[in-house]
Parts: structure tokens; sequence; C-alpha cells
């Protein structure tokens, strides 16, 4: 009877190691993220990216569970544990090369989309609530930040609240320095960002929309060398 390689048994658990700590770390990091109030106020995340770090805390869970059944798995010899390992990846596998496929198909109605995102967004613009002045303040510094000004129809998104002050300062006012270039543009007698935020927003996704699938395609090559690696191992023990 043809025994186990040593050298598949041990890349495989090697390969699972690294695996099951990658997804300590994202578990931890998210963990910490998700309940301390400190880490929540530097990296600047309210309640309404919480759905984010709670992915993130189920995806680390997730590659942990797998980690532990390759390593498992391969030192033990345990079939059951490969075949949950080979069965886990095979699902995330199927679920990632959909979501890419989707991506690339939709990647022309993601502008649609987005819109109709925004034009709820503008109405928080508007509001006077104590809410959306939360909001107002840290848009406007995403403003500053990249130049721009309102969401869909520039700075007449703000209505009332055009003339608000937040930190001392209006909204939307252009640097002097910039306010001779294309970049600017005069609104109700100020010098303002000329280019809608979401206009900005969209570029971005669409720029990195491509780095996002590179990478998703480029993580299911691995997983298919980790099938592979798991059913070869699988049929070795099987064989013994």
């Amino acid at each position: 009877m043809a025994g186990v390689s040593s050298c598949m048994k041990y890349s495989m658990f090697i390969f699972n190691f690294l695996f099951w700590v990658c997804g300590s770390v994202i578990l931890g990091v998210s963990i910490w993220i998700r309940v301390s109030k400190d880490a929540q106020q530097e990296l600047e995340i309210d309640s309404s990216l919480f759905a984010g770090v709670d992915l993130l805390i189920a995806v680390g869970s997730i590659i942990m569970v797998l980690g532990f059944l390759g390593c498992c798995g391969a030192i033990k010899e345990s079939r059951c544990m490969l075949m949950l390992f080979f069965i886990g990846l095979l699902l995330i596998l199927i679920l990632q090369v959909t979501g890419g496929i989707l991506g690339a198909v939709y990647r022309s109605q993601i502008e649609t989309s987005l819109n109709k995102t925004l034009l709820a967004s503008v109405n928080s613009l508007q509001s006077s609530t104590e809410e959306s002045k939360v909001f107002q303040e840290k848009f406007q510094k995403f403003e500053r930040m990249n130049q721009c000004c309102g969401l869909l129809n520039g700075p007449a998104d703000w209505g009332k609240n055009f003339d608000t002050l937040f930190d001392g300062n209006k909204v939307c006012v252009c640097e002097v320095k910039l306010s001779s270039t294309n970049l600017c543009t005069s609104f109700q007698g100020r010098i303002v960002y000329k280019t809608p935020c979401g206009e900005v927003i969209i570029k971005y996704l669409k720029d990195h929309l491509l780095i996002i699938m590179g990478i998703a395609f480029g993580l299911a090559v691995i997983e298919i060398l980790g099938l592979g690696f798991s059913m070869s191992l699988y049929c070795q023990i099987q064989r013994k």
C-alpha cells in the first residue's frame, strides 16, 4: 500500500497554519474595532460601518475554522477533516468566483446604483437634525480632502446649510491658490469646488474594482491549489 507523502503532508500543514494565523489576526482586529470605543474614534468608524466590521468578524472566523481543519486533517491524516476543509474551501471558491463574475458583468451599472444611494444622502446634507450634523461635519472633511462639493448637483446639494459654519469654515470653500483653476466655480457669491463628490466616489470605485477583481481571482488560484493538495492527501490516506 502506498504511504502518505511527508512533503505534501507538512506543506499543507504549514499553508493552513498561516491561513489560520491570518484568520486569527482578522478576527482579533475586527473584534477590537467592534468593542473598543477608542479604536472607533481613532479610525473614525461610526455605526453605519459596523456591518463591514461584522462581515470581517465572520470572514476571520471562517478562515480560522478552515485553517484548523486543514492543519489537523494533514497532521492527523484525518479524511473527515480533510473532506470538511475541501467542502468549505470549495463553497468559498464558488461564492468568490460568482461575485467576481457578477462584478464584471454589472460593472457598467455601478454609477446608476450608486446615484440612488447618493440621492438618499443628499437629504442628510440639507437636514438640520443632530444626526445629520455629524454626517455633514465628516462630509465636509471629505470635500476638502478630495476637492469636491456636494454629492450629485454640486454646492446646491447643501440647500439652506450652504452658509453653515463647520469648525469655523463654510462648506466647499475653494483654496485661494486653486481659485483660478478649473477645479473651482462661483456659487452664491463664493468660490467653491466645482466637481460633485459623487463623481469622485464613482471614479474611485471604478478604478479599484479591477484591482479587487484581480485579487479575488488571484485568491481563487491559491484556493484551487489548496483543493488539489487536500484531495491528493485525502486519496493517499485512503489508499494507505
